[in-house]
């Protein structure tokens, strides 16, 4: 387990750093897929719910340093979201297109639905404006049409990215 979690942090912080350097360049209206999300809910599924919380925790720890948000957010939304992805462990069969689609538009959602409990929680005014919606849905669309292609790749990584059982 230890293997997978350590394989699965690593490959979130390169796809930190990738939608930070070089698909920031390539983004439609500003908005890139969150890779590094979708990574750590295949993990999460593959993996199990304490898999997913830790991998979620350290890869939200590091994305909270490369990003401009406030210090443990990121790490809390992976975290939840890493648990919850690896209830699903063992539940469905995993195809290669409907399955990871499903799962990473859920987990965007999540995301969003996190995001706007702790900005209410925070008392930031008005996080789901007009702008933040649309930037939703153009992520939630990048991260679905990305995950079929993300899961295939990482099925080539299965002996070091799924832990023992």
């Amino acid at each position: 387990m230890i293997r997978s979690i350590i394989w699965t942090v690593i490959f979130c912080i390169i796809a930190a750093i990738l939608q930070s350097a070089v698909f920031d360049k390539i983004a439609i209206f500003n908005v890139v897929p969150d890779i590094a999300l979708c990574i750590l809910v295949f993990s999460a599924y593959v993996n199990g719910t304490m898999s997913g919380q830790i991998s979620g925790f350290f890869s939200g720890l590091f994305y909270d340093f490369i990003s401009a948000a406030p210090l443990g957010m990121n790490c809390l939304i992976r975290t939840i979201t890493g648990a919850l992805a690896g209830i699903f462990k063992g539940q469905f069969f995993m195809d290669i297109i409907f399955m990871p689609i499903i799962l990473c538009i859920l987990a965007t959602i999540l995301k969003a639905i996190i995001t706007f409990i702790l900005h209410f929680v925070l008392g930031v005014p008005n996080p789901f404006s007009v702008i933040y919606i649309s930037t939703l849905l153009i992520e939630t669309g990048l991260n679905a049409v990305s995950a079929p292609l993300l899961f295939l790749l990482l099925r080539l990584f299965k002996p070091i990215i799924i832990g023992r059982s």
